[in-house]
Formats: C-alpha cells, structure tokens, sequence
C-alpha cells in the first residue's frame, strides 16, 4: 500500500527532490515520554513506525526511496525496544537505499546537487529546515565551480492533502476498522454507565474496549461530558460524577492503522430521556437527519451545514428558544449562540484531517471516496437568552461518512442515535 502511495505522489510531482521527517519523541516529564504517534505524511508515505527517521524521494530516479533511520545499538534496544536499522528499512519496508540517521548531512549535498527543486514543509522541521538551507547556500557559492543548486523550495504538503482526501480502497478498510472499534466504545458506554457514576469511569469503558478490540490509543482526547460540561465543546477533565436525569455526551474514537473514528453521542445517565433534554435531542436528531441526507455526490459541506442550521433553527423556534420567521433567523445568524461550530470536517488519518476546503475561490464539490463528520449539535450555556429549563443541555450527535458513487456509507451506524432505541439500550446493563 505504502509503495503504491509512493508511486501515486511521484508521479504528481516535477523532478527534484522530496524531503519528509517522521515525528520526534515528545517528553512528558522529565525523562518520560508522550506514547509516540508517527508524522501522518510520514506514515501515509513510508509506513516505517520509528521516530527520527528521514524519508528522500527522488521522482524519476532508479532507486526513488531512501531512508534515513536510527542505527542498531544493542544498549539502546534493550531499554527501548527493537530498531530496525538500515537493513531493516530496506528488507523489511521496502527502501531502495537506507543510511544511519548520522549520514544525513553528509548526504544531503549530494542528494541535492543537480536538482532545480526541493519540496520540503518548512517550518514543520527546524533542524531539516537548517540543514536544507544551509546545504543549499553551500552549493550556490560554488557555482563557479559547475555546481547546480536547488533554485526553488516547493511545500509538498497540498499535493499529500489532496491525495489524503481521497480514501482509496485499502485506505477505506482501515478507516472503516476504526470506525467499528469506535463503535463498540460507545456501545459499552450506553450500556454501562449508571448514576453515581464518574466521568472517569466511562472514559475507562470506552477507552478499554478501543484496546481490547485493537485499536493503537485513542484518536483524540476523549470527551465525557456529563450535565452542563456538555456545553464545552472540548470538555476534558472527565472528573466529575453522573447524576441521574442529566444527559452523558461522549465525544471519542479509536485509532486503527493510523486511521481514526470520530463518533459523539448523547444519552440520559438514567434509563429515559425527559423534558427539556429530550425535546432538545431530538431537535438535534433531525438536524442530523437532514445533514445526512445532503451527503452525496455533487453536494458541499456547505450543503450540510446549511441543511443542519435550517433544522436547528426550525426547531429552535418550536421550543421559543427563537422567535421569528425561519428564512430571517437563518440570515442573521440567530442560532450562533446556541450552534457555534461547523457539521463537517475532513476525517482520516487525523481526526481534523487535511484537503482543502475551498478550491478557485468555491466550496468544493464531495466526491466519492472522501469522508468527514457530520455533527450538528445544541448547547445551552448557563448565560444564554434561552429559557431557564434549558440551561445546562449539551447535545451533539457525530456520524462519520465516506461518500460513495450513488450517496453515501455510515461508517458509524452502528450506534443508535433515535431516542427508543437508546433508550432500550440504556435498559441492556
């Protein structure tokens, strides 16, 4: 898959040469670190799980990939797990050349020299970037000499975007894995919280079945957000206790094979939804209704938004949240205080994922093979203008959609989102 990937971005580019790091380790504390995730471009390119590591590709070269990684060292590996080294990066993850990570500089010069482009993201690494810029100005003054340098530095970082957004069929299993394990999480979830209960202990559930079914980590920081925590759209101290008749939000997804889901659901700590909550939920349960409906070929995000704003402002004025004729209220706006963020974002190997939004000035049009969120929501802070029975009432609810041919696929169907099938699930514990 990597080497096809490989082959696929070549073949976009000019001649030149094409710089990509892998991420570094991260310290959390003193000498411990963040559990390492791969540079997404990085990944999406190589598949090579180290940090550290430099990918070179060289279209139209006989020997296009090289990789520069960490060397052997027994000491080291011992502590730390095992490397795989120059030999593994070529028998193993299919490089053409591969050198230890010390030869960097000292093969830059000669990886450059000749090429009249460099594509390299500058500013996502400052040592590369040093060393790019400083191989570069070394081999302009000695240009006399017959050396030809590099005469200009090209961001390869849209051509990967655009490629990303395009979920190929390989590409469509892994997310689609993702998006099952991601489903059972919230399964759990709704099928074991209880009153009394803290939010700390859902994140446990939900996080426990992500692992036990396969899944790398969480995709994200989980949400679990009970009673009024659910109007903070990025609730995450999870360290409160449920209490019976207040909603439960849950905002997670699980990360499979570099790919991750993003699914939100919305259920009483209780059996039952009830008053304001209920009618709530179900406002925004149509709205979603709606959006997914606008999700086809051909359509925008745009479309969706807007096929969610119409929904929630239909319903806002049924609950005298607002008062005024629809069409009106959806030109000014009026429902911002109570839907503040956008249905839609690109969804993949990030959970914001990369791909323009816009293209030549316009919104562009979905094709098939691209998949986002869609996740209309209502929130109703302690200092809205709402009525006071609504004050506290989160409610989102997040699907995750890859657009096909002829519409659209779910990929997170699986957990229920109307309000009796909830409800019987609430009562399975």
């Amino acid at each position: 898959m990597h080497q096809k990937t490989r082959e696929q971005f070549l073949a976009r580019l000019q001649p030149g040469v094409v710089i990509i790091p892998a991420a570094h380790e991260a310290t959390r504390s003193n000498d411990t670190e963040f559990p390492f995730r791969q540079d997404s471009d990085f990944q999406y390119l190589t598949g090579f799980p180290e940090p550290d590591a430099i990918a070179v590709l060289r279209p139209g070269h006989e020997k296009p990939y090289v990789l520069f990684v960490r060397p052997k060292d027994r000491e080291r590996e011992i502590w730390t797990g095992i490397r795989a080294g120059v030999h593994g990066a070529v028998d193993e993850y299919g490089a053409d050349e591969a050198y230890e990570l010390g030869e960097w500089e000292t093969k830059l010069p000669e990886l450059l020299r000749g090429n009249r482009r460099v594509y390299v993201k500058l500013g996502h690494d400052a040592a590369v970037d040093e060393a790019v810029i400083r191989t570069i100005a070394d081999l302009r003054r000695r240009g006399r000499q017959g050396v030809e340098a590099p005469s200009e530095v090209i961001d390869p970082a849209p051509i990967l975007a655009e490629m990303r957004l395009f979920k190929r069929d390989e590409e469509v299993g892994i997310l689609a894995r993702a998006c099952d394990i991601s489903v059972e999480g919230h399964l759990a979830a709704m099928r074991q919280t209880r009153p009394d209960m803290n939010e700390y202990e859902v994140q446990a559930l939900v996080e426990y079945e992500f692992r036990k079914r396969g899944a790398s980590a969480p995709g994200y920081g989980t949400i679990v957000a009970g009673g009024a925590n659910a109007t903070i759209l990025h609730y995450v101290e999870n360290n409160r206790p449920l209490r019976d008749g207040d909603l439960l939000l849950i905002d997670a997804g699980a990360e499979f094979g570099a790919f991750t889901g993003d699914i939100t659901r919305t259920f009483p700590v209780g059996k039952k939804f009830e008053g304001a909550a209920r009618d709530v939920y179900q406002v925004v349960l149509d709205a979603q209704h709606a959006a997914l409906k606008a999700s086809k070929p051909g359509s925008t995000l745009d479309d969706v938004h807007n096929a969610a704003c119409r929904a929630l402002t239909q319903g806002l004025v049924e609950l005298k949240v607002l008062e005024g004729d629809v069409e009106e209220l959806l030109r000014e706006h009026a429902y911002r205080p109570y839907y503040m963020h956008r249905t839609s974002h690109w969804l993949g190997m990030d959970v914001h994922d990369v791909g323009a939004y816009v293209r030549d000035g316009e919104v562009r049009s979905l094709e098939a093979g691209m998949a986002f969120t869609v996740e209309p929501g209502l929130y109703f802070h302690g200092d809205t203008a709402a009525p006071a029975h609504f004050h506290g009432i989160g409610v989102r609810i997040e699907d995750n959609v890859l657009i096909t041919p002829d519409g659209h696929r779910n990929l997170t169907a699986g957990v229920p989102t109307g309000i009796a099938e909830i409800e019987a699930l609430r009562g399975e514990g």
